[in-house]
C-alpha cells in the first residue's frame, strides 16, 4: 500500500468504533512478533495533561541523544502525526510499510481489529523497527482496557490526573475512571501519579499496592513561574531555572511531573543530563494546545475538549488578557462532550462568538452550539466554513482564539494561514 490506500485502509477499520478490550490488539502484535516487548517505554494515562507531559518527556529524551519515539492522539493534521521519531513525524513511505505489514496479518484475524488497535500496534512495530531507546505512549481512551496497554513492564508508568470524561466507556464517578487509569501500572515496575483528587488516589493507591509497583505522588518541583505569551520562565526544585515555549497556567504543573519521571528514570539507569532537560524543554512543541499560531494580530488555538481543560483554558486567558470582553472566539465542539457550562466560562471574556462545526460524525452543529452563547447573553453567529468564522473573527482587530475540539484544528490553521498574509506566524 501506499499512503493513500493505508488511510483509506484505517477510515475502512474506523467503522468498526471505539471497542475497548485487549484481545483483539493482543492477538495483534503477537502476530507481528510481540514488538512492544522489544521497548523500553513509558506509558501515560490521565484524562488531561498527558499530552502534554509525553511531548515534554519525548523532547528531554531526544535532547539527551537517545532515540525517541513518541505515539500520541489524535492526530492533527494526517495519520503520521500519531507517530513522531525524535520528535519529527514519521515518513509517508515507512508509515505506508508499517500498515501493509500490519493489514496482512490483521485481516486473518476472526475478529478485525478498530483503527486505533491498528494504530497502536503500528507504533509499537514502528519504534522497534527504528531501534529506539525509548517510546513514550500516550494512551487512546482509559488505561487498562486501552489499546496501548498491551506491554508487559513498562519502565514507567504515568497517570496525569483524573477527571470525569468519554463516561459512557469509563464510568460516571471518579473511582471508576481512575480503576480504569490504574491499570497501565504493572507487576513491580515504577508508576508516577500527579492526580489530587483524594477518591482516585486512593483507587491508584491501593491497585500499585496490589501490583507491587513503586509509586510516586506529585511533588512541588516548580516552586515559581512568569508567563508571557512568548513562554513560561519556571523556578525548580533540583533542576533550576527552565524556559518552556508552551503556554497556559498549567503548564508548570505538567512540567513538574516531567521533572519527576526524569528523576526516577535516571534511578533506573536511564541517562538524562541536566543540560538535555534545559534544552528539551526549550524546544519543546506541542501543536493545538494553547499553540499560539500567530504573534501580530495574536492568534491562538486551545483543544480544551472537556469542562476541567475549558476552565483551565479561561484562567489563562484571563491572566494573558485580562477579562475586558475583548476575545473574539471560534467554537466548534463534539456533542457528546460535556459543553453546557462554556458559556458561564466564556461571557467574562468574550466580545464575539463564531460557532462552527468540525468535520467529525460526532460534531455538534454550529447552529445548536451558537444558541446556547446567544441564550447566556453572548454575541454569537453560527458559520458554514471554519474559513468563514476565521476570517469573520480577524476583521474584529482583536485577539483571536480557537477553542474546542482538536478535530477543529486542521481547518482553523490552515484558515490562518490562508489569511496570514504578510503577518508574524509562528
Amino acid at each position: 500500500m501506499n499512503l493513500t490506500e493505508a488511510q483509506a485502509y484505517l477510515k475502512l477499520a474506523s467503522a468498526r468504533g471505539a471497542r475497548l478490550g485487549l484481545a483483539r490488539v493482543n492477538e495483534l502484535v503477537h502476530r507481528l512478533g510481540d514488538p512492544q516487548n522489544m521497548l523500553h517505554v513509558v506509558h501515560i494515562a490521565g484524562t488531561n495533561g498527558k499530552g502534554s507531559v509525553g511531548a515534554m518527556l519525548a523532547a528531554i529524551l531526544h535532547a539527551a541523544g537517545i532515540r525517541t519515539g513518541h505515539f500520541a492522539s489524535p492526530a492533527l493534521c494526517s495519520v503520521n502525526d500519531y507517530f513522531r521519531l525524535n520528535g519529527a513525524p514519521v515518513s509517508d513511505e515507512a508509515l505506508a510499510e508499517i500498515l501493509t505489514d500490519i493489514r496482512q496479518e490483521a485481516e486473518q484475524m476472526t475478529d478485525l481489529p478498530t483503527e486505533f488497535e491498528i494504530l497502536a500496534a503500528a507504533a509499537y512495530l514502528l519504534f522497534a523497527r527504528e531501534h529506539c531507546g525509548i517510546a513514550v505512549v500516550e494512551c487512546c481512551m482509559g488505561g487498562d482496557t486501552d489499546c496501548t496497554n498491551v506491554i508487559t513492564s513498562p519502565v514507567l508508568s504515568i497517570i496525569t490526573n483524573i477527571r470525569k470524561d468519554h463516561c459512557a466507556f469509563l464510568g460516571d464517578s471518579i473511582a471508576e475512571i481512575a480503576a480504569h487509569k490504574a491499570g497501565i501500572i504493572k507487576p513491580h515496575c515504577p508508576a508516577l501519579v500527579g492526580c489530587r483528587n483524594p477518591e482516585a488516589l486512593r483507587v491508584i493507591d491501593a491497585y500499585a499496592e496490589k501490583m507491587h509497583a513503586p509509586l510516586t505522588h506529585r511533588a512541588k518541583i516548580v516552586t515559581d513561574a512568569a508567563y508571557s505569551l512568548t513562554g513560561t520562565v519556571m523556578e525548580t526544585v533540583g533542576f533550576g531555572t527552565l524556559h518552556l515555549p508552551l503556554l497556559g497556567l498549567y503548564q508548570p504543573e505538567n512540567a513538574g511531573l516531567v521533572l519527576q519521571a526524569v528523576s526516577i528514570l535516571r534511578e533506573c539507569g536511564i541517562p538524562i543530563p541536566d543540560a538535555a532537560v534545559q534544552d528539551g524543554l526549550s524546544a519543546c512543541k506541542w501543536h493545538g494546545r494553547f499553540e499560539m499560531l500567530q504573534q501580530s494580530p495574536v492568534i491562538l488555538f486551545d483543544g480544551a475538549h472537556n469542562p476541567d481543560g475549558m476552565r483551565k483554558t479561561t484562567d489563562s486567558l484571563a491572566h494573558y488578557f485580562g477579562r475586558q470582553k475583548d476575545l473574539v472566539f471560534v467554537i466548534g465542539v463534539m456533542a457528546d462532550k460535556e459543553y453546557q457550562d462554556y458559556p458561564a466560562l466564556l461571557k467574562p471574556l468574550a466580545a464575539q462568538i463564531y460557532t462552527v462545526t468540525p468535520e467529525n460524525p460526532r460534531a455538534l452543529a454550529a447552529q445548536s452550539l451558537c444558541s446556547l452563547f446567544a441564550d447566556a447573553g453572548i454575541p454569537a453567529s453560527a458559520c458554514g466554513s471554519v474559513q468563514d468564522a476565521v476570517a469573520r473573527a480577524c476583521s474584529h482587530g482583536q485577539p483571536v482564539i480557537g477553542l474546542g475540539s482538536l478535530y477543529l484544528y486542521p481547518a482553523f490553521a490552515k484558515a490562518v494561514t490562508a489569511l496570514s498574509g504578510s503577518a508574524e506566524t509562528i
